[in-house]
């Protein structure tokens, strides 16, 4: 008879199976610390898991204890799910959840009674057919009525009247006592409904309102921050930047300039679902009119993401994969510098003003940014004019620069003083004459190359052309930026006259 042998392994764990328990080990660290800056974020949420908790705590010694379950008895489970699906992260959601779960209720205990009263004197054979036909058309009005656009908002309250409206028919056709069942009903969902309320505004209450408004300002100071960003990348002298020639919006994600001109673009539906909530709020802490303009703040924001649509504008003209030289960027450092820069302070100070509900924009901010789009508008008119001049006819610059000025000042951004810049540009057009004639073409050629490739001088030519209108179209997306803060002050003047800001005075 063959013998079998069995061989048992008593060899420890190979070196490959510890590096992977390491590994394991090392992820979940990884994990635990990546929570653990979540929660540092944003300390919103562990408060209102926390009210959560207390809530439901609360709600259960209902149950839990002796005395009040033999008074209110086994429909008080009724409180524990009313207040898991009243509780909301702010105050205003929680008041217009509270609401739309009251009044659902009593529109389908009034339904209820009146239905179960008719199919009760209809006789026994037609009262199941009455009740459930009732029930199949009061499921399709409510279904129907939720998703029409004004009514969207009680979406919550329709579900509702549904869910109570067949709970209290069913029962009664089975038990029959409705109004016990109404009652019943009533104060369980009172009882809920009230806890959830107290706990949160007496615990740490985090406002709809509050958030709205620091949002708001949050994004004002964002899109500032990325104008200069990009304008200051821009500028830059093209080999010290990393060449980037991606299309693809995903490729500058790791920018935080397109990252916060991103959170401002996606703000629109988060700022519509505050002012919802934040309408439901009483008056508290600065915002103590009845009816404070919260949807002046959804307009505001609206405009400011016009704006930053010419930021992430700018920011594609960056990243372009034609590019004006270096030399010829460098002439309107100064002039695209000072726009940009007024700019991103007018911006900051109607934060600033809303941030401190104060009114404090002077014309005379406006006034700075006007002159310094005019220096931009005429020289990036002058340096055009020069490029196509030189490209087209292979001639000098010319002696009188205003006069190519006026010729082509057609097809750029027009503003309400065209007509004064032009009377005020000649003397600052001869200054720059002088600092365009120093430059060389572009790209740097020795002079026999225009004579002996006349085809491969064409088509630089070309090139220089094509990256003369990138130039241009970052000045025009910066002048087109102006014109919409210009909106943008306006939106704020009505929000500051609708919420009656203060002075200008110091916060």
């Amino acid at each position: 008879m063959g013998s079998i042998e069995i061989n048992i392994p008593t060899s420890t764990p190979t070196k490959p199976e510890l590096h992977e328990t390491k590994f394991g080990v090392k992820k979940i660290w990884v994990q635990i610390q990546s929570v653990w800056e979540i929660c540092k974020e944003d300390t919103g949420r562990e408060i209102f898991a926390l009210k959560v908790g207390v809530t439901v705590l609360l709600v259960s010694l209902l149950v839990l204890f002796e005395a009040p379950y033999q008074v209110f008895g086994s429909n008080i489970i009724w409180a524990i799910l009313t207040a898991i699906l009243v509780f909301e992260d702010t105050v205003g959601a929680t008041f217009n959840r509270g609401f739309n779960r009251a009044v659902g209720t009593l529109v389908a205990v009034i339904l209820a009674i009146l239905v179960a009263e008719t199919a009760l004197s209809c006789g026994y054979l037609a009262e199941p057919i009455i009740i459930g036909l009732s029930m199949f058309m009061i499921a399709v009005i409510t279904s129907y009525m939720k998703m029409w656009g004004a009514l969207v908002q009680y979406e919550y309250g329709f579900r509702v009247t549904l869910l109570t409206y067949c709970l209290i028919v069913v029962s009664d056709y089975r038990i029959g006592n409705p109004i016990k069942t109404v009652i019943d009903r009533l104060y369980t969902i009172g009882i809920g409904g009230m806890i959830s309320v107290l706990v949160n505004v007496s615990i740490f209450p985090i406002w709809a309102g509050d958030q709205l408004h620091k949002e708001l300002v949050k994004n004002f100071h964002s899109v500032a921050d990325s104008l200069q960003e990009c304008v200051k990348k821009y500028l830059e002298d093209g080999s010290e930047k990393s060449k980037i020639t991606m299309a693809s919006i995903d490729a500058f994600h790791d920018e935080p300039a397109y990252m916060r001109c991103q959170s401002t673009l996606d703000s629109g539906s988060r700022f519509e679902a505050l002012a919802k909530s934040a309408k439901w709020e009483p008056p508290h802490g600065r915002f103590m009119h009845i009816s404070y303009p919260w949807f002046q703040y959804v307009k505001v924001g609206a405009v400011l993401r016009h704006c930053a649509y010419e930021v992430m504008a700018l920011h594609s003209i960056v990243h372009a994969k034609i590019q004006v030289p270096y030399k010829l960027r460098v002439g309107l450092h100064s002039e695209v510098e000072e726009t940009s820069n007024q700019a991103a302070e007018l911006v900051r100070n109607l934060g600033r003003d809303i941030s401190c509900m104060q009114w404090s924009v002077k014309d005379s901010h406006i006034k700075r940014l006007h002159n310094s789009i005019k220096r931009l508008q005429s020289s990036i008119c002058f340096q055009y004019s020069y490029m196509l001049a030189s490209s087209t006819f292979e001639s000098p610059i010319p002696h009188n620069p205003s006069k190519s000025f006026t010729n082509i000042s057609h097809i750029f951004y027009h503003l309400p003083y065209q007509r004064e810049m032009e009377e005020e540009t000649e003397c600052y057009q001869e200054i720059k004459g002088k600092q365009l004639r120093r430059l060389c073409s572009w790209p740097p050629r020795e002079a026999d190359v225009f004579e002996e490739d006349s085809e491969q001088n064409i088509k630089m030519r070309g090139i220089e052309s094509t990256a003369m209108l990138s130039l241009t179209n970052f000045a025009s997306s910066l002048m087109e930026f102006v014109a919409r803060v210009e909106h943008l002050v306006e939106a704020v003047d009505e929000l500051s006259k609708m919420a009656k800001f203060k002075s200008a005075l110091l916060c």
